[in-house]
């Protein structure tokens, strides 16, 4: 005998077996009770949330024998009929591939002739929003006034998309998403059936991504017990079939972050790739994480363990991890990671787009929102609160530093130069043009840059030691392209000299600035 799909194997008999839903299952069989039944009905609801499910379940509840408490028997002829697909009671109809208005005529002719045998003719019209508006016009009057035998159901999933004069004559019930715990119940029963060993974190984990729906679920669910066939499944064996990422990277990958340490995580998103886990996915799972982390930071810790579902150990690590972020900073980085949610879907290179996205995290100044501008302003002042000089915008004095550790600083400082030529001091004065009249990937090197005096009093040009210094300095045409952009704008030939270095703070050990130097002559005028 050929194999069974889980979903389809288990597909509810009887309203008992209807999990989640249970508003829509009690209305319905107080109404089969009290023989009030309507003539049209509308479920609306996402994905495998059980509206064709309960649909069938409605049509052998109205047309059995002997019903129980509203229940369909599923002993009698009529149940095991509908059950098998033999009965000419129950017509199912897919709007997707029955949308026009010839296939609506047929089932308007069809309803004049009255049931075989049982009660009522139902009939089903799956993704009815797939309909033409012909086709709707068409069903219109024969939906308002059916004969009495006959009960349209029809099921869809954007319920936007139906004329309002179709839902005016239906009654209207909405599936609800399916929760976590639910799912997570419903499978470990069905695992016991089935006498397959799983982990209860790895059916939770399940039931997660499944979002709401318990037909997603199992279909997940048979293809991580199909890969490892015969063993126990764990948590770490769905992460691998899923192509799933553990929360344990997450944090890893926050750290780094907060760290400003671009390096590590272009490493880290390395060993996630060579692992062959699903980009798509990652985003969003290390989304969801970040909105934990937020509902950590902005709730109260007995209302935090409700809302956040997630283990006991891993709460208590999103707790840590929450005393070392601000509210403001998840709320950008989530920002930035939902833009890439929306588009790394139809994205070619989804690894570039999640390592700019990542650099954009540990670079606040690459960004001009007011988010990034109040993150770079919590940088600056992080750093002067424990001593370290903090690199001030071009064009502004820093702050006046009274501690010890300021003083330190400025007794270290290279000494100024006797004199500026007024060449340099009016490139300097004219460098927010110069780097506007650059085109990527030079203006970003660009912005980032210090200015400085070099050998014989030339310009000198500091750049980040790494991909920006090999840019001009080991890539042919660069530097010589920056020194004509400057020439232009000064309106004389200039040379420059260009320098690396592995951070600020080495600038201000060993390099004179001169945007401050020369703002500082401008305040003194």
């Amino acid at each position: 005998m050929s194999y069974t799909a889980l979903y389809r194997k288990f597909r509810p008999d009887c309203f008992e077996d209807v999990k989640g839903q249970e508003h829509i299952v009690t209305t319905l069989r107080n109404q089969i009770k009290a023989e009030r039944i309507g003539h049209a009905y509308l479920f609306c609801g996402t994905r495998g949330t059980g509206k064709t499910s309960v649909a069938k379940i409605f049509a052998k509840a109205v047309n059995c024998e002997q019903p129980v408490d509203g229940s369909p028997c599923g002993e009698c002829a009529t149940c095991r009929a509908i059950a098998a697909g033999a009965s000419m009671n129950v017509i199912e109809i897919d709007a997707a591939s029955n949308n026009g208005v010839d296939n609506i005529r047929e089932i308007v002719d069809e309803v004049s002739y009255s049931p075989a045998e049982g009660k009522y003719k139902v009939y089903i019209i799956d993704e009815v929003h797939m309909l033409s508006i012909g086709a709707f016009n068409a069903l219109l009057k024969t939906l308002e006034e059916p004969p009495s035998y006959v009960i349209f159901i029809l099921a869809t999933t954007e319920v936007h998309k139906i004329p309002i004069t179709i839902l005016s004559r239906c009654q209207r019930y909405d599936f609800k998403r399916i929760t976590i715990d639910t799912i997570t119940n419903r499978l470990h029963e069905l695992m016991e059936v089935e006498q397959i060993e799983v982990e209860d974190k790895a059916l939770r984990y399940i039931s997660k991504t499944a979002d709401g729906s318990f037909r997603d679920a199992l279909s997940l669910l048979d293809q991580c017990i199909a890969f490892h066939f015969g063993k126990n499944l764990t948590y770490d064996k769905v992460l691998d079939v899923l192509g799933a990422v553990d929360t344990e990277v997450f944090s890893r990958l926050l750290q780094h972050v907060l760290e400003k340490d671009v390096p590590g995580c272009i490493a880290l998103l390395e060993e996630i790739v060579m692992q062959g886990r699903e980009l798509t996915q990652f985003v969003t799972d290390f989304t969801w994480y970040l909105r934990n982390l937020l509902l950590v930071n902005t709730s109260d810790a007995s209302a935090v363990e409700d809302i956040i579902d997630v283990s006991s150990d891993n709460l208590a690590r999103l707790k840590c991890e929450a005393q070392e972020v601000d509210s403001d900073t998840i709320m950008r980085y989530i920002r930035i990671f939902s833009e890439l949610s929306g588009q790394i879907k139809y994205a070619a290179q989804k690894r570039i787009m999640i390592e700019i996205a990542l650099i954009k995290l540990c670079r606040p100044s690459m960004e001009t929102d007011t988010a990034s501008l109040l993150e770079r302003v919590r940088t600056m002042e992080d750093k002067l609160e424990k001593g370290v000089a903090a690199m001030p915008a071009a064009g502004y004095a820093a702050p006046a530093q009274s501690n010890v550790t300021a003083e330190s600083a400025l007794a270290n400082r290279p000494k100024l130069p006797k004199a500026i030529p007024e060449d340099v001091k009016m490139i300097v004065n004219k460098w927010q043009a110069v780097v506007s009249e650059t085109s990527m990937p030079m203006k970003l090197y660009l912005k980032n840059a210090r200015l400085s005096l070099g050998g014989d009093n030339k310009l000198m040009i500091v750049v980040e030691d790494g991909v920006a210094s090999d840019y001009f300095l080991k890539q042919e045409g660069h530097k010589e392209l920056l020194e004509k952009t400057i020439s232009d704008i000064a309106g004389k030939e200039v040379e420059v000299t260009i320098q690396g270095i592995r951070n600020e703070q080495s600038f201000e050990q060993d390099y004179v600035d001169l945007s401050r130097i020369i703002n500082m002559e401008i305040e003194e005028e």
